[in-house]
């Protein structure tokens, strides 16, 4: 009779040991994704704040970048300025020189003149006339201007509906027992108005310093109107009285 077989089926064994290795490993599996998942999760706020320290530093270096830009740009421009300013006072320098030369017949050592030169010197010569003149010009056309404006506030009264815009029209109006009037009333306003204004117009730019040059003048017209300095005022008061 055979002997009975007491120990372990070595398949048996193999095969459970496999089965433990499995459960084993997929026991490990998951307890691998569960830690994953929960530092994953805690993860997610240090990501955000990654990512806005992360824009939060390209937006400043973007700024950064424009700032450096502009300041480029600016120095550029600021050296294109320059060079033509100097360009421009140089030639100035060059053409007065070779003007002066020119008509002293007498050049430096070193230096040829040639027709183009002696032709950009006539150029610069009449387009600087030009300008002088149409600055003379335009300095003529204010003094009269001014003039005009002053004669026409002085000069203009209106009484009972009539207006009179000169001084002898004034004070004909204003006479009415035949008085005799000024040879040269326009003469005698002007120089009255004026010595008003340069004793009045201190003190109205003291007062209102922050007023124009039309503006004081307006102030300066309303006070004419009512001073007794003024002619008219002065022939309205004798025939009032």
């Amino acid at each position: 009779m055979p002997k009975k077989f007491t120990g372990e089926n070595s398949k048996a064994a193999a095969a459970r040991s496999r089965k433990e290795a499995v459960k084993k490993e997929q026991a490990e599996k998951k307890k691998q994704a569960e830690e994953d998942a929960y530092w994953r999760d805690d993860d997610k706020s240090v990501l955000r704040k990654q990512q806005r320290k992360e824009e939060m530093e390209r937006k400043r270096q973007e700024a950064l970048q424009r700032k450096q830009e502009n300041r480029l740009a600016h120095d550029e421009e600021m050296n294109s300025l320059a060079g033509k300013v100097a360009s421009n006072a140089a030639a100035k320098v060059i053409s007065s020189s070779l003007i002066y030369h020119l008509n002293s017949k007498h050049f430096p050592v070193g230096i040829q003149v040639t027709q183009a030169h002696i032709e950009a010197v006539k150029r610069l010569e009449e387009e600087q006339r030009k300008e002088e003149a149409k600055e003379r010009l335009l300095k003529e056309k204010k003094i009269e201007s001014e003039d005009g404006e002053l004669e026409e506030n002085v000069n203009r009264l209106e009484t009972d509906g009539e207006t009179a815009r000169s001084v002898t029209e004034a004070i004909q109006l204003l006479s009415t027992d035949g008085d005799s009037v000024d040879r040269h009333p326009e003469k005698r306003m002007k120089a009255a108005y004026l010595a008003f204004e340069e004793r009045l117009m201190p003190r109205l730019k003291e007062e209102h310093p922050t007023f124009r040059l039309s503006q004081l003048k307006q102030l300066l017209k309303k006070e004419w109107q009512k001073s007794p300095d003024n002619p008219l005022n002065q022939k309205i008061l004798n025939i009032v009285q």
